[in-house]
């Protein structure tokens, strides 16, 4: 047998499986927005997904239901993929992100630093899906991560520094640290110490919630968009 032939197969799944991924997340951001409602593409990795979680438990359902509870007429289409790194959602980020999209919420990172990916790396990911993001004219928040301190505390002071700068450099909302008042708080952890409960869930909604509202108040501030 070939190469050829061994990975070919591959090759096919993996088309396949892009392409139901692209169908979950473009069916919920695609479908035809009801009158004003604004339309946020949850763009990250595993804390995005909703890793081990009941779909209403994930971090875009509980979003949109904060969100709605407050008055605002918003959708929140979850394009999470466990496992992805900053340079994974830049590769589907053409898809993921579809032409209805009116604002972007990014949280990429936490699979960089978990395995020690250079920081100059990850930040050209995330510099290039900011670029592409403006191109487009959508709003974006990006959302910091913390890498483990068993890289160093160079590689740490590095990694946070990376998520500032780049929101400065691409006017992005900016919420420092995703799990802020979740990290390490077992009652608030899987087993796994490393993903949000459904009440950790709730607390990074609480927290991150008022940089949300900025995002939503950015998309309100353009040119209403041609019908």
């Amino acid at each position: 047998m070939t190469e050829h032939s061994i990975w070919k197969p591959v090759f096919i799944f993996a088309s396949l499986l892009a392409g139901l991924l692209a169908s979950a997340i473009y069916g919920k951001a695609a479908a035809q927005p009801a009158a004003n409602e604004i339309v946020i593409v949850a763009l990250g990795d595993s804390l995005t997904a909703g890793y081990n979680l009941a779909p209403d438990e994930a971090f875009p359902a509980q979003l949109e239901k904060a969100l709605r509870a407050k008055g605002h007429n918003v959708r929140l289409a979850n394009a999470g993929v466990s496992g992805d790194t900053a340079g994974d959602g830049l590769a589907r980020l053409d898809w993921a992100v579809p032409a209805e999209a009116d604002a972007i919420l990014v949280e990429l990172g936490a699979n960089d630093a978990l395995r020690g990916i250079p920081v100059a790396q990850t930040r050209k990911s995330l510099e290039a899906i900011l670029s592409r993001l403006k191109e487009r004219g959508l709003p974006a928040l990006l959302a910091g991560m913390e890498a483990p301190r068993n890289w160093g505390q160079a590689y740490a002071d590095e990694f946070r520094a990376m998520y500032a700068e780049l929101a400065r450099q691409y006017d992005a909302v900016f919420y420092p640290f995703f799990l802020d008042g979740v990290a390490l708080d077992r009652g608030l952890s899987l087993p796994d110490g490393l993903h949000p409960n459904g009440r950790g869930v709730a607390r990074v909604v609480e927290r991150i919630l008022p940089k949300v509202e900025e995002l939503i108040q950015r998309v309100a501030a353009k040119p209403a968009k041609p019908s």
